[in-house]
């Protein structure tokens, strides 16, 4: 399948998106520390400050400050900046000859993942949720609410018998300007409005507290154009992070904020009133590559759109067995407005692959080949970062060096002419730039033209 252009929402709004506008801030909430399971080793305060850098994230999100031991490595490591923001202590700055010095200064978020497992309505319910907290003082008063509830040492994202909305409830009387997200909100297993243990509402999850809970995370396998067909979501902010596990990860999917003064304050507001001119949209990793778009069955290597599956009555046709129903069905189920809505005001949505991605499918291969990490470095020396180069350089300027393929690449990733297959049941989907053949031609072309 092939990917349509993205939705611009606001036109007035896209001017504001480029990254070299003074006042423009990509966020990355959601991440994950050394200290969660299956995460790497080098997810250090000082590596996640560098690679920011790399890919021009302005406020990234410290992730897991449940954890005991990363919350006194996070104390020791940042030093207060603006209010509700912090910065890497300059003596554990990391000075890498790959970055050409051209970046701007990297703030941190105390943010953190708690896994909620417990019953609600006759049914087991598996939420997830993204905290985000003003201060140190905060942090550790949720912290000792929640460390009488559960192990906090065992894991990075903790798993607590706790409802999302008995969590919700700590993090406010902590602070009532603590964020809570519940995060990635349409994935089937673990979220809000997940088809296997999810609510079909907000208010059913958090009762009377739900006008405070006023921003989702979105997810991979989600993005707003498919969140714009619920009316009941037209006054919740859409925000989306990367869940990174890795440090090549960070700022797959981000926040753009525009901000006077970068400010927790600031930002927390900007969230509450969904104003356009401070949150001026999201960076989305494409919802199809995302393990949960389609539904299917892994097992049988059985994928679905939402229409067959309905033909198939939610089963899989070579084996009979239930199918694991994506996030397209399920927003399908739950949505009152088609495919296509756009609502009033809506901020912008703009669809990117990695840099990596791009260059790995320009010369057939793998993101972490010598030749893919030669070609992404040298870009990354000389424009400064990745969001520079995805969203805003123009490519003339880019294709001085960057080799043509790349820079033909950058250029169909910004028109969305892709080729997706989507993912399903727990395996990523797969987005291509170009095509064997394509890529075989321009070889034999750039042959033919050195003769």
């Amino acid at each position: 399948m092939s990917r349509a252009k993205d939705t611009p929402g606001v036109k007035e709004n896209l001017r504001k998106f480029c990254y070299s506008n003074a006042m423009r801030y990509i966020t990355d909430f959601h991440i994950h520390s050394k200290y969660s399971r299956a995460c790497s080793k080098e997810l250090v305060p000082e590596k996640l400050h560098e690679w920011a850098q790399y890919k021009g994230i302005d406020i990234l999100g410290t992730g897991d400050f449940t954890h005991p031991l990363w919350l006194k490595e996070l104390e020791e490591k940042l030093v207060p900046v603006e209010a509700g923001f912090f910065q890497l202590n300059p003596k554990y700055e990391i000075r890498n000859p790959k970055q050409s010095g051209k970046f701007r200064p990297v703030r941190f978020m105390l943010t953190a993942e708690v896994a909620s497992i417990y019953s609600q309505g006759g049914k087991l319910r598996r939420i997830h949720t993204v905290l985000v907290a003003p201060s140190f003082e905060v942090v550790k008063k949720i912290n000792k609410e929640l460390a009488n509830l559960g192990n906090l040492t065992s894991d990075g994202r903790p798993i607590l018998g706790l409802s999302a909305k008995g969590l919700a409830q700590i993090a406010f009387e902590a602070d009532p300007t603590c964020l809570v997200i519940p995060a990635h909100a349409w994935t089937p297993w673990f979220s809000v409005f997940g088809s296997k243990s999810g609510f079909d509402s907000l208010a059913e999850c958090y009762e009377e507290l739900t006008p405070q809970i006023f921003a989702i995370e979105t997810g991979l396998s989600s993005d707003p154009e498919m969140n714009w067909r619920l009316e009941t979501l037209d006054q919740i902010a859409l925000t989306s992070s990367s869940d990174a596990h890795s440090l090549p990860n960070l700022g797959r999917e981000a926040t753009v904020f525009e901000l006077a003064t970068p400010t927790y304050t600031e930002l927390v507001q900007a969230l509450r009133s969904k104003n356009i001119e401070q949150l001026l949209g999201t960076i989305e990793f494409y919802p199809e590559e995302g393990k949960y778009h389609y539904d299917g069955h892994a097992a049988c290597k059985v994928v679905l759109a939402p229409s067959e599956t309905k033909r198939q009555g939610g089963r899989c046709p070579q084996c009979g067995k239930p199918l694991t129903i994506g996030v397209d069905y399920r927003v399908d189920e739950l949505a009152d407005r088609p495919v296509g809505f756009v609502p009033p005001q809506a901020p912008r949505s703009q669809h990117i692959v990695p840099l990596a991605e791009i260059i790995g499918d320009a010369f057939g291969q793998k993101k972490g080949t010598k030749k893919v990490e030669q070609e992404y470095w040298k870009l990354i020396h000389a424009f400064g970062n990745e969001f520079s180069i995805l969203l805003d350089l123009p490519l003339d300027q880019i294709g001085r060096e960057a080799h043509e393929l790349v820079t033909e690449g950058i250029k169909r990733v910004r028109a969305g002419k892709l080729v997706i297959r989507p993912g399903y049941d727990g395996i990523y989907g797969v987005v291509k730039v170009f095509e064997d053949d394509e890529r075989n031609e321009h070889r034999q072309q750039t042959l033919f033209s050195k003769r």
